[in-house]
């Protein structure tokens, strides 16, 4: 007892407390930051390379997949996010044919109005707020649906069943959003073009004809092509990395957040890389 009470005594100017840890240096965090990302390096590379043996056991037996959901998948990811996709891609195009506008009456211009809008929109904005909104919607909801099932071990019963997880969860959802998202894109194209033929009719008093001749004269099947062709790996990245980040959840409810979180952070950062990436190809082409 007397050894125990020692423990307490402050009489001899030691402090009764410990003392606090130094906070850890530069070279510490340093350190920490470069092995987590070698960690999820390494974690994107397995899940790529169970991704490509899962798509071959597909392909060999295609009764393995789960296609059970298939139709809700798409109806959750398509159907349900059309009305905010409307929305949006009709504001942005009234939103970039008012600053066209104003800029091109300046200089006698407003007969080009319909080809900054129609070129914008088709090429570049509507394929990347398409994509970003699926993110939001669809990508989030996918990271934290296999997020929830890998806290609860749901991931690990089917592998206990023999089910491939890339094969029963995550090839049906990116599956959903190839076939998805290159019709959003289009629905969000046309909306776009319609968002600045409002501001032409409105701002500039431009007939609806003047403004849908100059745009089929502007906009071709070939830039309706690049836009959709954007939109298939946008589709992609969104359904990898979004079931990537689920499946690598750790950590219970907040380790669901955090995965939801990166996932999205993460797909969004993709998208606007893998856009400046064609763009710069397209130009290169002269396409």
């Amino acid at each position: 007892a007397a050894r125990l009470l020692a423990l307490y005594d402050c009489a001899r100017g030691r402090p009764c407390e410990r003392t606090e840890p130094s906070p850890p240096g530069l070279l510490h965090e340093v350190g920490e930051f470069a092995v987590d990302a070698l960690g999820t390096v390494r974690a994107i590379l397995a899940f790529l390379g169970d991704l490509v043996v899962g798509l071959w056991q597909a392909v060999r037996r295609p009764r393995t997949v789960h296609f059970g959901e298939f139709g809700q998948l798409v109806e959750r990811a398509g159907t349900d996010g059309l009305p905010i996709v409307v929305l949006i891609n009709f504001l942005v195009g009234a939103i970039l044919g008012l600053q066209g506008a104003i800029q091109l009456h300046r200089f006698g211009g407003d007969q080009f109005l319909a080809n900054l809008v129609g070129l914008s929109i088709v090429r570049e904005l509507g394929p990347l707020m398409t994509a970003i909104l699926v993110t939001g919607r669809s990508g989030a909801a996918y990271a934290a649906e296999l997020g929830t099932m890998t806290v609860n071990e749901e991931v690990d019963a089917l592998r206990t069943l023999g089910q491939d997880p890339q094969r029963f969860l995550v090839f049906p959802r990116v599956l959903a959003l190839v076939l998805v998202v290159p019709v959003l894109t289009l629905v969000g194209d046309l909306v776009g073009s319609v968002g600045g033929l409002a501001i032409a009719m409105s701002y500039l008093d431009q007939p609806a004809v003047v403004y849908l001749q100059s745009l089929e004269r502007a906009v071709d099947l070939g830039d309706v092509g690049t836009g959709l062709l954007k939109s298939l790996f946008f589709a992609v990245a969104i359904g990898l990395i979004a079931c990537q980040r689920g499946l690598a959840t750790r950590g219970g409810a907040a380790g669901v957040g955090r995965s939801t979180t990166s996932a999205v952070v993460v797909v969004v950062f993709a998208l606007v890389l893998l856009d400046a990436v064609f763009t710069w190809v397209f130009s290169l082409l002269d396409w």
